[in-house]
């Protein structure tokens, strides 16, 4: 696939992209993260179930596959997405809502890899990104909570978040089947002493162990 032909599927899926409130109980929620060297075929793709809100592990699901779309900023998903979908399918159970280390909206064609793998999956999804893509925001207050807008070509499209004092903001965005107001209630909740929330730490710390060779393909129950 070529650039021109990955933009053309993401114009094609944003207009699938549901930007809309959660309207039942959330019980089950899922982190997902991807290990990949930007020079190499092979990417390590992880999800991992919590409860919620109390946010216990319940079960981690782990893939390696090999991806041929190249390394370009603004198309990982297209590296990412396939992987995730191999996990995505291994799960005994699927959450109420998944947690993306990436953007959701908050990209310059509004289809980053939690929106794209949220309308790929057909699930509500959001991300939780350590950088902005795109999009101007003012420094939130240093107090934990406090956040600001994100906004891009005079659209809202997400929120810089102060997870813990004093520390770098992180940057939340609805995917799809979520509003933004929902996506910062969840990771409000999914904050613990670390600056990344539980659910895309916790898939993070699974999937370099699984890179290092420490756990093994599939799906390992928890609890």
């Amino acid at each position: 696939m070529t650039i021109t032909e990955a933009t053309q599927v993401q114009n094609e899926l944003r207009e699938k992209v549901r930007i809309q409130p959660i309207d039942y109980p959330v019980n089950i929620i899922a982190g997902a993260d991807i290990s990949f060297n930007k020079f190499s075929t092979t990417v390590y793709a992880g999800i991992i179930l919590l409860s919620f809100p109390d946010l216990k592990p319940l079960g981690y699901s782990l893939i390696k596959k090999e991806v041929h779309f190249p390394y370009v900023p603004g198309y990982l998903a297209f590296r990412e997405v396939p992987a995730l979908l191999d996990a995505w399918e291994q799960l005994p159970v699927k959450p109420d809502v998944l947690v993306v280390d990436g953007h959701g909206i908050a990209h310059p064609r509004r289809m980053g890899i939690a929106a794209h793998f949220g309308v790929v999956a057909d699930t509500p999804a959001l991300g939780c990104a350590k950088k902005v893509l795109c999009g101007k925001y003012e420094e939130p207050g240093l107090t934990k909570g406090s956040f600001t807008p994100l906004i891009h070509k005079e659209e809202i499209i997400g929120a810089a978040l102060r997870t813990r004092d004093k520390v770098k903001p992180v940057f939340v965005s609805p995917g799809n089947k979520i509003d933004l107001q929902g996506a910062m209630s969840i990771i409000n909740q999914c904050v613990g002493k670390y600056r990344i929330p539980e659910p895309t730490r916790q898939a993070h710390n699974a999937v370099n162990e699984f890179r290092k060779g420490n756990l093994e393909a599939g799906f390992t129950t928890l609890s």
